[in-house]
């Protein structure tokens, strides 16, 4: 009788193992014993539980179309096996005589006139089979719960993480160096409200953010990195969220401002209109709240007013250029001398370096209190496992220490920005603020919305009057050029968060370029 030979591993471990050769080498002295010639050998590394098992189909279907009947042949049952549902579909071609199957340590021979009592071993034999899948099945889930109750990620790195080996040469994930930066800057690029997803899609691409495959990031890509928690310090699992003790590429600050952005884009879609406008969505009327909008009139005149989507207002007409005039004199405005720009940025200079220290210290303190509380929740495991402490007590005291690392890991991105920050950008925003005008008379109408963005804030119209608030550090500078030299109130600058600042400056440097 013609033979089937099988020899299955469920893994490329098992195979590196020299599992396979081992179980042809017993087939092969088995079937020589009992007079069967081999015709077809099966050498699988796949799963006999996940999905469709494509080898397992070839040797179903070589049996179907064989004439004549067939044996298979394997070491023991779980290398076929370790599910009722093939045995529907080996029985049904054992009872039509079509194939004979030897289990090789089990000594069972089944055919199509086994009695009951073979057809129950081997029945027992896939419940044993079965029994150990689900076992290791439990064990899996448990080591996978107990790792992401202790911060560590199960699975493939996200986009942006690399794994590697840690000095104790255990593994662990860390942000690729090269993609660190680009990432962050996504987020921040982003978070500024200035961006949809597919320019931001554009302007990644123009900065060299690829894929591992080395191809531009898709849009769709983007949107899931920048709805991802993983980047601030937090995993999402199916079983709910968790803290993890990786290294983090943005804030938690930076990414619930990116969610706010996507809130405001899902309330308010975006439609195409046929011309850009340089204030279209940034006023809304004083009066009833309702957005001013625009629109051209005798084909090149543009004008605002109020949509007055509620009924309250009576529409009254402003031309655009009557709105720029207003702006440009809040520009002028924060056009301070070069000798104000001097004093400012040399009190600036005069307190990093005490500034820099105060950020460096505290972070050291913080990463010596993460390190200290990894270490208990270490050793409490170990309490837990010894039976010192209960279930309910690790887990409260677990939740307890999480927590404190989640704050920690919050610090310290603020200490690190802040430290970066401080004084680069403080003298970039004042260059910007001394060239501003320029730019925007210069710029396109996207620069221009992006500048306006970027210095006012607030805008509303009443009365066919253009209200405006200044943002900071831009509002001190008005205020700065109001005042004789020597203003006592300088001291203010120091005061400001200019680690959020600088995500706006990285937006705009563009356009300080030439």
């Amino acid at each position: 009788m013609k033979a089937i030979i099988l020899a299955r591993v469920s893994s490329k471990e098992q195979e590196e193992g020299m599992s396979i050769p081992a179980q042809i080498r017993r087939i092969e002295e088995y079937s020589e014993r009992k007079g069967l010639e081999i015709s077809h050998r099966f050498q699988i590394t796949e799963s006999s539980t996940r999905g469709t098992r494509k080898e397992f189909e070839k040797i179903i279907q070589l049996i179907r179309k064989t004439k004549h009947t067939i044996a298979l042949v394997a070491d023991n049952i779980d290398r076929v096996q370790r599910s009722f549902k093939e045995s529907v579909i080996l029985d049904d071609l054992r009872r039509e005589g079509k194939v004979v199957i030897h289990f090789y340590r089990e000594s069972l021979i089944l055919d199509k006139d086994s009695n009951s009592s073979d057809l129950m071993r081997w029945d027992m034999g896939v419940m044993f089979a079965r029994g150990y899948v689900l076992q290791l099945s439990d064990n899996v889930k448990r080591a996978k719960d107990e790792a992401l109750k202790n911060g560590i990620w199960v699975g493939l790195a996200p986009f942006g993480y690399l794994h590697i080996l840690d000095n104790n040469g255990e593994k662990t994930i860390s942000p690729n160096q090269t993609l660190k930066y680009l990432i962050s800057q996504m987020f921040e690029l982003y978070a500024t409200g200035n961006y949809s997803l597919q320019t931001l899609t554009i302007k990644m691409k123009d900065l060299g953010l690829r894929s591992k495959k080395d191809k531009p990031i898709a849009r769709s890509q983007i949107e899931s990195m920048l709805k991802n928690p993983f980047y601030h310090g937090v995993m999402r699992t199916k079983k709910g969220f968790f803290t993890h003790k990786y290294e983090t590429i943005i804030s938690k600050h930076t990414f619930d401002r990116v969610q706010d952005v996507f809130a405001s884009y899902n309330k308010k879609p975006h439609k195409p209109v046929a011309a850009p406008f340089v204030f279209k969505g940034l006023i809304t009327c004083n009066n009833c709240g309702c957005v001013i909008t625009p629109e051209t009139k005798k084909g090149k005149y543009v004008y605002y007013s109020c949509s007055n989507a509620k009924g309250n207002c009576k529409r009254q007409y402003v031309r655009e250029e009557v709105l720029l005039e207003t702006v440009s004199g809040y520009f002028k405005k924060i056009q301070l001398p070069e000798e104000t720009i001097q004093e400012i940025t040399k009190y600036l200079r005069s307190i990093h370096e005490n500034e820099s220290h105060f950020h460096k210290e505290h972070i050291q303190d913080l990463q010596k209190e993460q390190a200290k509380i990894q270490q208990r929740i270490s050793l409490m495991y170990d309490d837990k496992l010894d039976g010192i402490i209960d279930e309910t007590m690790f887990q409260e005291k677990l939740k307890e220490y999480k927590e404190r690392q989640y704050e920690i890991v919050e610090d310290i991105g603020r200490h690190e920005k802040g430290d970066e920050a401080f004084h680069v950008t403080a003298n970039q925003a004042m260059n910007l603020a001394k060239r501003a005008w320029d730019l925007f008379e210069s710029s396109e109408v996207d620069e221009k919305r992006q500048l306006l963005n970027f210095v006012l804030q607030n805008l509303k119209l009443e009365n066919k009057k253009l209200l405006v608030e200044v943002r900071e550090p831009f509002n001190l500078l008005i205020e700065v050029g109001s005042c004789p030299k020597g203003w006592g109130r300088l001291g203010r600058f120091r005061t400001f968060d200019w680690g959020s600042i600088a995500e706006s400056v990285k937006l705009i440097s563009s356009l300080l370029v030439a």
